[in-house]
């Protein structure tokens, strides 16, 4: 078993107009995973939407990681353009270079590009990990952000048609 953290979409201008539901504490826990995840030598990748039609051109402010986020030199930035961080990336190559089997998961929009990067990945094959405390969305007309966390942390763990597992940890409980 060996593990790659994914960091979805934790930028400048997604988080900081009007921040998401459960903006501080999931900051923290993405802080907390990937500082574990380094102590331990595992990789740290962070995902960038990059579409210059909605605001977040490659390299501009809007597209930068949100600054309370803890960001290290050796940290992989990915750019894609889709809610699937496999399609038309090189995070696939990435992680068969590094020999990565598992992925704990957690970023930002729990139902678009969460979903379905913890989706796909499951079903390439890698073992998946949700942050259940370190995902999240704004509010909906439909549903609340926490209703939509807490729907995805239920059901995505129920998938279990792909070759890869779905399982669900907190931020404190992931490595041990």
């Amino acid at each position: 078993m060996k593990y790659a953290v994914i960091v979805i979409d934790v930028q400048q201008g997604l988080f900081v107009s009007e921040a998401p539901a459960f903006v501080e504490s999931t900051i923290k826990n993405i802080n907390l995973v990937t500082d574990k995840a380094r102590k331990l030598d595992v990789p740290v990748i962070f995902i960038h939407h990059t579409r210059s039609d909605c605001g977040l051109a490659s390299g501009s402010d809007a597209w930068q990681i949100v600054k309370e986020v803890s960001v290290h030199l050796d940290d992989l930035h990915i750019e894609k353009s889709t809610p699937d961080s496999f399609l038309n990336t090189s995070l696939q190559d990435e992680l068969v270079a590094r020999g990565v089997t598992d992925l704990a998961i957690c970023g930002y929009a729990t139902e678009f590009c969460v979903d379905t990067t913890v989706r796909r990945a499951a079903a390439l094959k890698y073992n998946v990990t949700l942050i259940a405390d370190a995902h999240t969305t704004h509010d909906k007309p439909h549903a609340s952000a926490e209703w939509v966390r807490s729907h995805h942390n239920a059901t995505l763990p129920e998938v279990t048609s792909f070759e890869g597992d779905i399982t669900l940890s907190d931020a404190e409980d992931i490595f041990i």
